[in-house]
């Protein structure tokens, strides 16, 4: 059966169109310009065309044609007009003045999301802080002090990173109204949120949610409360399967899921609402409610589920469809798949358009185009060597993999290889979870007994899926490599696309159909082996430098660097280590560690405390001999300290003058001046050391703004150095004196892909190139390491080959 595509192309047009406007939202009023002109002329043209005179054969089918352009032009239009109106209220120019100068802002938001930990969080015991991230929507904006006056019915969303007390900060409630003190870094344009606020104090209550939101929330709460007393995997994972909540499940597990495929199962998508849906209609026939009566009750308890388990990319995706079918069926018309996903697509992308930037959209978007347009032919071609119900069992999951794939790769460059038949493994037990789940959430408040019996049931197909992810991602090979960006997903895509043709087109003989088979597996299994091999970079592993002295780890968008007194023999282990600063992610630091195969930090750095300077510290806790930090602002950098020491090690605060040794290898502190009433704490008291004597002499500048490196430069005599680790990840706040002063060959950027501040920034790539100083970049190169060869030459080897241009 041929697809159904008149309102794909328009969904489509519509995507690019929104992605390209949100992008550039100064183009509105010219793209607006342009599409009004063009649809007009298709409007012209199809009036023409349908005229007495020209109907004719050539005429009848263009009218499609001119109808489908029309109705592109018109979508373009209403889309650039959609962008013109929201724009302003997302970025205002109060916000944009702030984030310019850094100014503090005073912001009353609405909370929209569950407030998870932000990753890499250290607490300090019991009554310490600990970090929570949380999405909200700041309606208006003021300048505390300024005589600017502030800006109200804006709508401005927000990824806010505050301090709370642990269980203080879980209490937060989605729809509950706060007000917010603090500091904020604008995104990239086109981001779905526009800022990050970075809350100086903790949030205040000014309104607590209304009812509807508030019985959401209690129920959310009480059901995670109940799954948490569940032991082990099964616990965790269970709020994720039924309602979508995903804040009880560790880090270890969640890396699990995803490198198994199974993440799509804690997203509330199509089947939770298909369920819902599903169950309302068949207790509603078996009661003998009218067939208006059953989709009535249906889409009020679907408004309900939206509620209940948030309104995610996924979730407004599936229950859009979701009403688009129902209504379908209302008036005698049931919707056919494909149709219905087109138009669910375009309502939201004229409602929000910046859902075109949305992995989370695109991807659910994919896997159930994947499902509606590959599963039956997959379904149909793997019959021929299989029993048809177990090919389409397979094509299920198979079909949603191969759609989502190419799009997934730009997130994380691997394929996971047991994808499929994890899933396979996985889905029997997904919709029983998932169902048994939700109706222990619904009767938790009038049946507390039942609920915690259903949850005790629901368990069970929780903890075998958590059990099938672990596995899984335990498996040898589960996550092969492969080429990485656009160029990555584009090969991807095109080798499926011709595999898929081999493998479904018809054939008339059998020797003729395994003969296309054959030749299907050979394409994939010779795409991949390329890919793998162009991925994981085998030549370049190769030349890893055995003598390496600098490594910059690739965590993220923070620091890491080691250090390495390259005196010492390598083979027999007794090699010393420094690290200055540890990222924001303990995970990403150990994977770096295990890596270099360093077991014991003998010389720990805390620049400052920023949660991408120190947030990774769990990873060393225990194995380090000195630690050299800086003026602690408050008890929660203090209780840093306090766990350094109760690991073992020697913790000293420092300031211009110390200085030490690392086996052959000199240190010396440049930067804060002790005694100085300026610059002591936060970026401009970043501790500040060099590195000098036998081998690469080499200076780290923290995140050191242009007047404290000014400051530096006037307090601190400063020799020429081969590395310079460069200041705030390539911030446009930089001191171009001191870095002509330092003369260094070498330029490190620890920075993360895709970063939402822009760094590094053109104008300190421009100013690094000015000074002859090479700049890599562990965003676009991976881990780099540098070492130095017996003439003095620098050799610089990364994980990944510099990208050109």
């Amino acid at each position: 059966m041929i697809p159904d595509l008149r309102l794909v192309v328009p969904a489509a047009v519509c995507w690019l169109s929104a992605g390209l406007l949100v992008t550039v939202p100064s183009s509105v009023g010219l793209v607006g310009v342009i599409s009004s002109v063009f649809a007009v002329i298709c409007l012209c043209l199809l009036f023409w065309r349908t005229r007495p005179t020209h109907r004719t054969r050539v005429g009848a089918a263009a009218r499609p044609v001119w109808g489908t352009l029309l109705v592109c032009g018109a979508i373009v239009g209403l889309t650039s007009v959609v962008v013109g109106v929201h724009a302003p209220l997302r970025v205002p120019a109060v916000l944009e003045v702030a984030a310019r100068k850094h100014q503090t802002l005073s912001v009353t938001a609405t909370v929209w999301s569950l407030p998870m930990s932000a990753p890499g969080g250290v607490g300090a015991g019991a009554g310490s802080l600990e970090r929570v991230r949380f999405r909200a929507t700041a309606s208006d904006l003021t300048v505390p002090g300024s005589k600017t006056a502030g800006v109200a019915n804006v709508r401005v969303p927000l990824l806010v990173f505050a301090s709370a007390q642990p269980a203080e900060g879980m209490q937060l409630r989605i729809g509950e109204v706060v007000r917010l003190e603090g500091t904020l870094t604008l995104t990239p344009a086109g981001d779905t949120t526009a800022a990050l606020f970075f809350a100086a104090e903790r949030p205040r209550s000014l309104e607590p949610p209304g009812w509807m939101l508030a019985w959401a929330n209690d129920l959310r709460w009480e059901f995670s409360q109940n799954a948490g007393r569940l032991p082990g995997d099964g616990g965790d994972l269970l709020p994720g399967l039924a309602i979508g909540d995903t804040s009880s499940v560790n880090l270890s597990l969640d890396a699990a899921m995803k490198s198994s495929s199974l993440s799509h199962l804690t997203a509330v998508s199509g089947a939770n609402c298909a369920i819902v849906i599903a169950g309302i209609m068949l207790l509603g026939g078996r009661v003998g409610l009218r067939r208006g009566v059953r989709i009535g009750l249906a889409l009020v308890a679907l408004a309900g589920f939206v509620v209940l388990v948030t309104p995610e990319p996924s979730v407004l995706r599936s229950a859009v469809m979701a009403c688009v079918a129902l209504v379908s069926l209302g008036m005698g018309r049931p919707g056919r798949g494909l149709p219905t996903l087109a138009l669910s697509v375009l309502v939201l992308l004229l409602i929000e358009p910046w859902l075109s930037h949305s992995y989370g959209f695109a991807l659910s978007v994919l896997a159930t185009a994947g499902l509606l347009v590959l599963a039956g032919p997959l379904a149909r071609a793997l019959g021929r060597w299989m029993p048809s119900g177990l090919a389409l069992v397979i094509s299920i999951p198979l079909a949603a993999q191969l759609a989502c794939q190419p799009v997934l790769l730009l997130l994380n460059p691997t394929v996971a290889l047991y994808g499929v038949p994890a899933n396979l493994l996985a889905e029997p037990a997904a919709p029983i979870a998932t169902v048994i789940g939700l109706l222990s959430c619904l009767a938790q408040p009038v049946l507390p007994g039942l609920a915690t019996a259903l949850a005790h049931l629901a368990w069970l197909p929780s903890a075998w899926i958590a059990a099938v992810a672990r596995t899984t991602a335990a498996l040898p090979g589960n996550s092969l490599p492969w080429l990485g960006g656009v160029a990555g997903a584009l090969a991807l895509a095109a080798l499926t696309g011709l595999a898929l043709t081999l493998l479904l087109a018809r054939r008339e003989s059998r020797s003729r159909r395994w003969s296309a088979a054959a030749l299907a597996v050979l394409l994939t299994c010779t795409g991949a082996y390329a890919g793998t091999l162009l991925g994981s970079q085998i030549g370049r592993a190769a030349r890893f430098p055995a003598d390496w002295q600098i490594a910059a780890c690739d965590i993220g968008q923070g620091d890491a660097v080691v250090v390495r007194d390259a005196s010492r023999d390598a083979s027999r282990g007794d090699s010393r280590y420094a690290l200055v600063d540890v990222g924001p992610d303990p995970a990403l630091l150990e994977d770096c560690l295990s890596t270099l195969g360093i077991t014991r930090i003998n010389l720990l750095v805390l620049t400052h405390y920023d949660l991408d300077h120190v947030g990774g510290l769990r990873a060393v806790l225990g194995r380090v001999d000195t630690a050299l930090v800086g003026i602690p602002e408050n008890a929660e950098d203090e209780g840093l300290h306090q766990q350094l020491a109760q690991g073992g090690a020697t913790v000293r605060q420092t300031a211009a003058g110390d200085q030490g040794t690392l086996g052959v290898l000199d240190w010396r502190i440049l930067w804060p001046v002790s005694g100085s009433t300026r610059m002591q704490t936060g970026n401009p008291g970043s501790v500040t050391i060099e590195f000098a004597g036998r081998g690469i002499r080499s200076v780290f500048l923290g995140d050191l703004g242009e007047d404290a490196q000014n400051a530096l430069l006037r307090a601190s005599p400063l020799g020429r150095v081969d590395v310079v680790k460069v200041a705030h990840h390539g911030s446009s706040d930089q001191s171009a004196a001191l870095y002509e002063a330092l003369g260094a060959r070498v330029g490190l950027v620890s920075v993360g892909a895709d970063n939402t501040y822009g760094h590094p920034t053109r104008h300190l790539l421009d100013m690094l190139s000015s000074k002859a100083i090479h700049v890599e970049r562990t965003d676009l190169q991976g881990m780099v390491v540098v070492s130095a060869a017996d003439d003095g030459t620098l050799l610089v080897w990364s994980e990944r080959p510099v990208t050109p241009g």
